[in-house]
């Protein structure tokens, strides 16, 4: 298929996709940035980490992104005393058969709210695992296919914040995107309160039905993506392992960079990107802004980085100013 009809077909398809962003934004003021993302995870079928102080509209962009599907959600609140039981569901010996049965837990959906998932220790936080990278659930000696789409869209207070667990690394290498959620600027904090104090409510009205989001991203799968561009990936994801070969001065700062599903992830997260901008091909801008959010949570720092208050972020900046554009 040659690039003109592809877009072709991105702009026919596309319509659905973007009539959920027009319905969030009824919800959400500003943040448009990370109601793209979300909507790039749900092509994409991967998970997503929200990082940001309490307050700031996560939990509700997450609510909204669901309420525009026509799809099972279901919410966790991650708490200290929560069990995995409670997340993947459990047997239950029933006394009349005489015989164990299977309760379901809340896993058992295509969207999942995972809200404060570093308030959960770690054993809680693993029992996610399965799930996230296989699609599947095992209980006592029974293993359960999870229905597609399947989503987790987990919330996190900074663990700089009292009363909360670092989330493991396997499990973080899991998530496709790791979003900074910041604060709104003057003018969306005015309108905020204008809203709260005129008890201003929007409903999402439109919904998009699991056909819509299947044709969508069997689209998103096709669109072009000329090699240079694949290997303007792989450079950038190898510098993070090995800066040296690149002239980058960062090998004291990481311990270790980013794993193959950095570069797996930001393919696909290009190609989405593509896709909510009605082109049927990937620019390494499309690359570009991205990379933060598919690498902040994969690149390991040095112990040297943080005595220097070097962040992820500084590093990834630095390899993107560095690494030369296709």
């Amino acid at each position: 298929m040659d690039i003109q009809k592809q877009t072709e077909r991105v702009e026919k398809e596309s319509m659905a996709i973007k009539r959920v962003m027009m319905e969030m934004e009824k919800v959400i003021v500003g943040q448009k940035s990370q109601m793209e993302k979300l909507l790039i995870g749900l092509l994409c079928e991967g998970h997503i980490l929200m990082e940001g102080l309490p307050g700031l509209a996560k939990t509700t962009a997450v609510k909204t992104l669901a309420a525009t599907l026509s799809t099972s959600f279901q919410r966790i609140q991650f708490t200290p005393d929560l069990l995995p039981a409670d997340i993947l569901g459990t047997q239950i010996f029933r006394p009349d058969t005489r015989a164990f049965e299977i309760r379901k837990g809340p896993i058992f959906n295509n969207i999942i709210l995972a809200d404060e998932i570093n308030r959960a220790p770690a054993k809680v936080q693993s029992a996610l695992l399965e799930a996230m990278q296989e699609q599947q659930i095992t209980i006592g000696e029974e293993t359960f296919k999870l229905q597609s789409p399947f989503m987790v869209l987990a919330t996190q207070n900074p663990i700089e914040q009292e009363g909360t667990y670092p989330l493991p690394e396997a499990q973080t290498d899991r998530f496709m995107l790791k979003l900074k959620v910041g604060y709104p600027s003057e003018s969306e904090e005015k309108e905020i309160m204008q809203r709260v104090y005129q008890g201003v409510t929007e409903d999402v009205c439109s919904k998009i039905d699991i056909d819509d989001i299947n044709r969508a991203k069997s689209v998103v799968n096709d669109i072009h993506m000329e090699e240079k561009i694949l290997d303007y990936i792989i450079t950038i994801i190898q510098a993070t392992r090995n800066p040296d070969d690149y002239k980058l001065d960062l090998s004291h700062l990481i311990s270790f960079g980013a794993s193959p599903r950095a570069s797996i992830w930001l393919g696909k997260a290009a190609k989405a990107h593509a896709f909510l901008n009605s082109r049927g091909y990937v620019t390494p801008q499309d690359v570009k802004y991205l990379a933060p959010d598919v690498l902040r949570h994969r690149i390991i720092l040095s112990y040297e980085a943080e005595a220097e208050g070097v962040t992820t972020d500084d590093v990834i900046a630095n390899v993107l100013e560095r690494i030369e554009v296709p």
